[in-house]
């Protein structure tokens, strides 16, 4: 039994893997109180002013204690942050990395004008947003009632959680990870290609002490 849980936990790609077993760490360290969520959350006074700089990390690791709620959360990011990470990053670990980096940056600098204190769930959504974008012609069944094309999954989900969970508020941390995603997809996929570019690359390119940290080759 053993043996095949190690297999499958060896077979999701580093990147992801990091990511779930440091979410399921915190939330089982907050469960434990080893730990409490307001000393995780990010506020630039706290982090900056007083110095508390770990929370610019413990921000896109906690989304909650452990619970459904939890679980539903794990899922996204084993499902979309995997098919990211092996297929349009496929190889490719300092491109994903960065892209975890730019869009974290992207939402540590609109936390000012917004009530976030955890942006877990909006990096997640990111992710969704980039997925479902180079992903157009996917077709994917919501509930087993309706089946819409990949393009419009985010756009389902703000309007569930906008509906369901109690208005715009609800949906704003989901909303901003669509931001997110858009910016990257916006520079790194479509402004290159209405630009006419000879290059063949997007307008990101990730450093060159990025690719080497993580052993990727230059290309």
């Amino acid at each position: 039994m053993a043996q095949p849980i190690e297999q499958w936990i060896s077979d999701i790609p580093p990147v992801t893997r990091v990511w779930v077993a440091a979410a399921v760490g915190t939330s089982v360290l907050v469960e434990c109180q080893v730990v409490a969520p307001l000393q995780l959350y990010f506020s630039w006074k706290a982090a900056v002013g007083n110095m508390q700089v770990w929370r610019f990390v413990t921000t896109f690791l906690y989304f909650g204690p452990l619970s459904l709620d939890l679980a539903f959360h794990l899922f996204f990011i084993m499902r979309y942050s995997r098919l990211l990470e092996e297929n349009s990053f496929s190889n490719r670990k300092a491109d994903y990395v960065w892209l975890l980096f730019l869009c974290s940056a992207f939402l540590l600098a609109i936390t000012p004008f917004l009530t976030l204190p955890f942006l877990s769930s909006s990096l997640a959504f990111a992710l969704v947003y980039i997925w479902s974008r180079r992903n157009p012609s996917i077709k994917m069944s919501l509930f087993g009632v309706v089946t819409i094309t990949a393009p419009y999954l985010p756009l389902c989900l703000v309007a569930f959680s906008w509906l369901l969970q109690g208005g715009f508020e609800a949906a704003i941390g989901d909303i901003v990870g669509i931001l997110a995603g858009h910016t990257y997809v916006f520079l790194q996929d479509y402004w290159p290609r209405e630009m006419w570019s000879t290059t063949g690359k997007g307008e990101i390119q990730t450093p060159a002490p990025v690719k080497r940290m993580f052993g990727q080759t230059e290309r």
